[in-house]
């Protein structure tokens, strides 16, 4: 009986012993378990917010730069295209990885918006997944790890970098800037020189994509202290995660330092030449604005003014906008305050680093990465851009995941509380984010809220009036220009854009007083020449012209407009070979571009090479069906040929790609005019008149129709109005009609 007692046990004790082995295989299993599922969330919840960007538009804010006006990138990818990726500081930048890629998604997509959309987001949960896996392994982490991978894939801050498919170089940038660190803790954890260049790898690819990564090597040494601990001083770094190895002695406090720092010299000397790169570039492409633009004392207070922005709209993600205006000034007290802040900030992290250091890491993280973008060199116009914070907010992020539950460590009801709170958090976060992807739904919904949610902001106002201009609503687009005017009267855009305006309206002569005040104040800029050049063409002052088209090339002898217009000017005077060489020009720099071929048609046109301009607006048609002056300038040729219903067909088709077309329904309204049909041609110029008030030689053909049927009150009274237009116009119809 005592025998079997003992056996029983025996078994027992046994049994026990086994259940310890078969307990830690089953902890790191539900580990991965947890981890799989917090991925999996992260993947459908961003999916949830973004999805809609696939039936976003391109914008006219850097898409065009980049890629639907770029000859370069949109045949996709060629030879020749990829050299030019090496050699360009085209859009003020160098970054050859990034073009590469929107010239791959030219090649897959052609035009197509959303799958440009789609990329951009794919890559960025390939980031949110990667900094999870990133801290989870540095840390051991899983949830806090989440939470920080949750807060960069959901926040609302984080919309602009995703949805901007000119901003591919902040998610690409950012995908080898988690690939970076993935192989940093790899050679971390066994140091080696294979390793240590797989390290290196994604770095340079990362730094050909964006020069954001220049601040890398510096987070390399904040991940040292912590979590790696591969450097201990006195408490922080002894509870370093057990898979990190040191490769030097740990006793030998300074020449650990030393170690470290020498071990990142390569990165820091990469860095070097990348911000020389990028700094030359964007000198060149002019959008380094100098000290006498924005002074030394206004950049600084900018500085800290902005770092607390940003930590504000972090908290409260609201009035977000496109692009944040130069204040005229900053008051004294803000500027104190938020230096005062910073440095508050700043020294309380540093007592606590030995308890938390967790929170000096993230702070430094996001003082750090936050420097080449917080305008000390100013590049462009803006104080501030949402899209800067796409790396730095991790920091923030870090110290919120790690150090709420620090502040709770005895409190009972801890994971009841963070558990709530957080997914609380995270929901709110989804649905303030996909609000604000809705706003960049197309260039309209965009520059709208940017001009509900900031003050004085010029620059955005004369974008959605060059939007509205291209939409034809030319009435609703000059107030923009003329607020640009009102809050920076130098602004000389905007008097070139206004005299575009005159010019539709067919007041040539304001048009001209315009662009001279914009060449008044910039005597270099190209675009006014080509447009006084074209405005004293139609004036008949064909000579005067010429000489700004050739000014125009001098400024920028890429200029294709400009090459065009001057070949028109030239073929006007009757020159024979040079007209042809200047098309030729045109042609050779944007032959894979319909507005090239279009343009060429027009020029040929004017030539009386009808059958040649029909060639060239086909070819604009094949690349883009959807090209609306393409087939009124098709429509117009056969006309000339005398095939009136295949130019039926096309001022038909252009009026369903573009309703408020004015010059393709009075072209319409002729045709039918030509064919008998004179009521049903009077109601086309009735409406090409309503979008187009001023149109004199609509007045012209309208009142000839009245006449001819009889309508003489209807008749006279577009002649009066004509007469107030266009006088010589109008002398012209009263002798037809008398005759």
């Amino acid at each position: 009986m005592a025998s079997s007692k003992s056996q029983r046990k025996a078994t027992i004790q046994k049994t026990k012993g086994q259940d310890k082995p078969s307990q830690a295989r089953a902890l790191p299993l539900r580990r991965d378990v947890l981890s799989l599922a917090i991925g999996l969330f992260l993947i459908l919840a961003t999916l949830v917010v973004f999805w809609q960007v696939r039936n976003h538009e391109f914008l006219t804010f850097d898409d065009n730069e980049y890629i639907t006006d770029n000859p370069h990138v949109r045949p996709g990818l060629t030879l020749s295209g990829v050299i030019w990726t090496f050699t360009t500081a085209h859009a003020s930048n160098w970054h050859p990885l990034t073009w590469l890629s929107h010239m791959l998604d030219c090649g897959l997509y052609g035009l197509n918006p959303g799958g440009h959309h789609v990329t951009n987001l794919l890559l960025h949960i390939a980031n949110t997944l990667l900094l999870f896996l990133v801290l989870r392994r540095m840390t051991g982490a899983i949830w806090e790890s989440g939470f920080v991978a949750a807060l960069f894939a959901l926040h609302p801050l984080h919309v602009e970098s995703v949805v901007w498919v000119a901003e591919r170089k902040d998610v690409l940038s950012t995908f080898f800037w988690m690939l970076t660190m993935w192989a940093y803790i790899r050679y971390s954890e066994r140091p080696g020189f294979s390793r240590y260049l797989l390290v290196l790898l994604p770095f340079v690819l990362g730094l050909l994509s964006k020069s954001m990564l220049v601040t890398l090597p510096f987070i390399m040494l904040l991940l040292d202290f912590w979590p790696l601990g591969r450097f201990q001083f006195g408490q922080w770094g002894s509870d370093r995660p057990s898979h990190i190895q040191r490769s030097f002695n740990p006793g030998d406090q300074r020449s650990s330092v030393l170690y470290l720092v020498l071990e990142k010299v390569p990165f820091f000397a990469l860095s070097a030449a990348s911000s020389f790169l990028t700094f030359f570039a964007q000198q060149m492409g002019g959008t380094v604005k100098s000290l006498e633009f924005f002074p030394l004392e206004t950049r600084i207070a900018n500085a800290f003014v902005s770092y607390i922005r940003y930590i504000g709209k972090m908290i409260w993600p609201q009035h977000l906008a496109v692009l944040y205006p130069y204040p005229d000034r900053f008051p004294i007290w803000e500027v104190v305050g938020a230096a005062l802040l910073l440095v508050s900030v700043s020294t309380l992290v540093i007592r606590a680093f030995r308890r938390r250091p967790y929170l000096l890491v993230g702070w430094l993280w996001y003082l750090g990465t936050l420097v080449p973008v917080i305008g000390l060199v100013q590049v462009g116009m803006q104080a501030m851009a949402d899209r800067y914070t796409y790396v730095p907010l991790v920091g923030l992020f870090i110290v919120v995941a790690w150090g709420f539950p620090g502040l709770l460590k005895e409190w009972g009801y801890r994971r009841i509380v963070l558990a709530t709170s957080g997914g609380l958090l995270v929901l709110i976060l989804m649905v303030l984010t996909w609000s604000q992807v809705q706003r960049w739904q197309n260039n309209i919904t965009l520059y709208h809220h940017a001009l509900d949610v900031t003050t004085n902001n010029f620059l955005i106002h004369n974008k959605l009036g060059n939007v509205l201009f291209r939409q034809g609503r030319i009435d609703e687009a000059m107030p923009h220009y003329t607020e640009a005017l009102r809050i920076n009267p130098n602004f000389v855009e905007a008097y070139n854009n206004i005299g575009n305006a005159w010019v539709y309206h067919g007041d040539v002569q304001h048009a001209i007083d315009y662009y001279r005040k914009a060449l008044s104040q910039a005597p270099d800029y190209a675009d006014a020449h080509n447009n006084l050049g074209f405005a004293l063409a139609r004036q008949g002052k064909v000579e005067e012209a010429i000489t700004h088209y050739r000014e125009a090339l001098r400024i920028k002898p890429d200029f294709v407009q400009a090459q065009y217009n001057l070949g028109i000017a030239l073929a006007d005077q009757g020159k024979n070979g040079e007209p042809l060489t200047h098309f030729d020009k045109a042609l050779g720099k944007k032959s894979g571009d319909s507005n090239t071929h279009n343009n060429l048609g027009v020029a040929l046109a004017r030539q009386g090479k009808t059958g040649e301009a029909l060639i060239e607006f086909a070819k604009a048609l094949e690349i883009d069906p959807n090209f609306a002056e393409a087939h009124c300038n098709m429509g117009n040729s056969l006309t000339e040929l005398g095939k009136i219903d295949e130019a039926i067909v096309h001022y038909r088709e252009a009026l369903q790609i573009k309703p408020d077309y004015p010059m393709a329904r009075y072209n319409l309204g002729n045709a039918l005019f030509r064919q008998g049909k004179i009521q049903e041609a009077i109601a086309h110029y009735i409406e090409a008149l309503r979008t187009k008030p001023n149109f004199s030689e609509a007045h012209f053909s309208l009142s000839l129709a009245y006449s001819m049927t009889g309508n003489r009150t209807s008749a006279l009274e577009e002649y009066r109005i004509l007469k107030t237009i266009n006088p010589d116009l109008a002398d012209a119809l009263s002798r037809k009609i008398l005759k």
